[in-house]
């Protein structure tokens, strides 16, 4: 029995003696990590407070240029204002060719290459105040200049298009042109570097290329200032011919839109398989083409059935 109590106190003492050394141990061990830890915040600060004082440093070392840069910047923002003012003075040149009667599709094309070319060269000269050398950037304009002739071959010929559209003048502002192969017409608005710009019958706008314009034939239906009207009626061979053309004669004659300087003419244009076909021609002013071959198309029609004998319908 005394060895057995003897065995068992050894134990315990054991048992506390590791446990002791377990928290020792611990202890150690955690005393270890703190102190890690510390370490490295004290690395990370110092790392920091070098980084900030590097920073400082090199901002009071770069001061004067610092102050000069954004000197050159702000001169770079006046400067260009007043370019943009200078622009906008020359750009009324515009106005001065209006008053000498200059053609607006011309005033609207020098218009879009003042712009152009002035804002380009204001850009230029801004780059060289920077310290762009000016060989520099005619080098990249020269190089960047092919490479974008290569992309841009379309618009480069929609650009001489516009060119040959003033110089040989087809149509102008105002003139109701018809593309024949392509199908567009439109009233002519405005004619820039690029593009052209029509207005439909029915408000549409349509932006077509310069290029299309000048490789394309185009009828210029309001060239001149006089346009002919020609129509066509068919009446029946029963009728009676010479008072049809009586009528018609007359309603010519009397039409106050129908130009009575110019020749009018009455005639038998057709002997068609069910009709006889007469034909008229007379001189109107181009802005009343239209109204004047709706107005006589419907006076002849009702001037026919006025006449019994008359039995007519309108061929064009």
């Amino acid at each position: 029995m005394y060895l057995t109590t003897v065995k068992e106190l050894g134990t315990a003492l054991l048992t506390k003696g590791t446990a002791f050394a377990l928290a020792q141990t611990a202890t150690q061990t955690n005393n270890s990590s703190v102190n890690d830890v510390l370490d490295s915040a004290q690395e990370v600060t110092a790392s920091t407070a070098d980084e900030v004082n590097r920073f400082v440093q090199y901002f009071n070392d770069n001061i004067p240029n610092l102050i000069a840069f954004g000197l050159k910047v702000i001169f770079a923002i006046v400067f260009y204002l007043i370019g943009s003012k200078v622009i906008s003075v020359i750009r009324k040149v515009g106005k001065s060719m209006e008053r000498s009667n200059a053609d607006v599709g011309v005033r609207q094309f020098v218009d879009s290459m003042l712009k152009f070319g002035l804002y380009a060269l204001l850009i230029f000269m801004i780059a060289t105040k920077f310290g762009v050398e000016s060989s520099s950037v005619a080098a990249i304009i020269a190089s960047a200049g092919v490479a974008i002739g290569l992309a841009l071959q379309g618009s480069l010929s929609n650009f001489a298009g516009g060119i040959l559209i003033l110089l040989l003048r087809p149509f102008a502002v105002g003139d109701y042109i018809i593309v024949n192969s392509e199908g567009i017409e439109g009233t002519v608005k405005v004619i820039q570097i690029f593009y052209t710009k029509m207005t439909t019958i029915d408000n549409k706008t349509i932006v077509v290329p310069n290029s299309i314009l000048t490789s394309n034939s185009l009828t210029n239906v309001t060239a001149r200032p006089e346009r002919q009207l020609d129509l066509k009626v068919g009446i029946s061979y029963e009728s009676d011919l010479k008072k049809a053309k009586e009528i018609v004669e007359n309603l010519l004659l009397k039409d106050e839109d129908v130009i009575q300087d110019e020749e009018i003419k009455v005639f038998i244009s057709e002997l068609a398989d069910s009709s006889v076909v007469i034909g008229l021609r007379a001189w109107v002013k181009t802005e009343a083409y239209w109204t004047t071959r709706w107005r006589i198309l419907e006076e002849i029609k009702m001037s026919f059935l006025m006449r019994k004998a008359l039995t007519s319908h309108i061929i064009s």
